[in-house]
This record gives C-alpha cells, structure tokens and sequence, in this order.
C-alpha cells in the first residue's frame, strides 16, 4: 500500500516547488536580460560604427558645401547670380528634415537627376562615389544631430511617405 504523505511533508514538497518556480524564474529572467543587453550592444555598437562612418563621409564630402556643423552656405534661402540655390543646411534649421528617406538618399545618390525638371542645382550626384550603404552612413549621422522633436516630425514624414507608395 502506498505511504500517506503527512500533512507537514505535503506543505514541504509545495514549498520546493515554489522554490523550484521561483529560481526557475529567475534564471529565465537573468538569460532574457543577458541576451537582451548583448543583442542592445551588438546593436549599438553597430549604430555607432554607421554613425562613425557617416560623420567621416560628411566631412570628406559634404562639408565643403553644407558646412562643418551643417550650418549650410550663407543666404541659403536666397538664389546665386547664375539661378542657382546656395547648399541648404542639415541641421535642425534646414529643411532638411521635411523630406523623407527616400528623397533624401535619392538626392544623394542621383544630384540633379533626383530634382524636378528644370530644377538647377550644384549638388553632385554621390551614386558614382559612394555605396548605398555609405549614402545611408551619412543620413544616419546627419539625422542624429537633429533634436528629438526634429527627428519625431522627420519620422513622421517618412512613415506618411511610405504609407502613400502603391
């Protein structure tokens, strides 16, 4: 015949148990959190070497026309003698940020092709010179410079963009 367990043997096995459910729990917990923090560090140290690369790309290639700190050329609003627009700024007071992510790659990429006809400008086309993965380098480091509020609105436009597509 099977042995009764006692009423003091039952309250101890349900107290293992709960032990058991509880380190179980915190051992799930600590795994989820290490995963977690290496997949955050793998991420942002890729984040920041994207953001690296773009910050040396700009100051190689676009900084001779849109400024050191992105301040763009004097007047910029105002058109030149020859018709042409002056290189607008990329900081939070352009207008850069009013354009989504695909306008802004295809300007770099594409110059004067990514423009309305007949639209003059001195902005280079950058597809001959650079990756697409370096085109997007630099967006990212441009975009990072931008306040929060700066980069919500930009988001904002992106994603209306996107919505928009067929």
């Amino acid at each position: 015949m099977p042995k009764k367990s006692s009423p003091r043997s039952a309250a101890r096995k349900s107290v293992y148990i709960g032990l058991a459910v509880v380190l179980a729990s915190v051992v799930a917990g600590a795994a989820f959190f290490a995963l977690k923090s290496a997949l955050t560090s793998q991420t942002d140290s890729a984040r920041m070497a994207q953001l690296e690369t773009g910050r040396r790309i700009y100051a190689e290639a676009c900084a001779a026309c849109h400024g050191a700190s992105l301040e763009g050329q004097a007047n910029w609003q105002k058109r030149l003698p020859n018709g042409r627009m002056p290189a607008p700024p990329h900081d939070a007071l352009g207008h850069t940020w009013h354009h989504s992510d695909e306008v802004l790659f295809r300007i770099t990429k594409d110059g004067p092709a990514a423009y309305p006809a007949g639209y003059q400008t001195d902005m280079l086309a950058f597809g001959g010179r650079l990756t697409d993965e370096e085109i997007t380098a630099t967006l990212a480091f441009i975009k990072s410079t931008w306040p929060p509020e700066v980069r919500a609105k930009q988001e904002r436009i992106d994603l209306d963009s996107q919505r928009r597509k067929p």
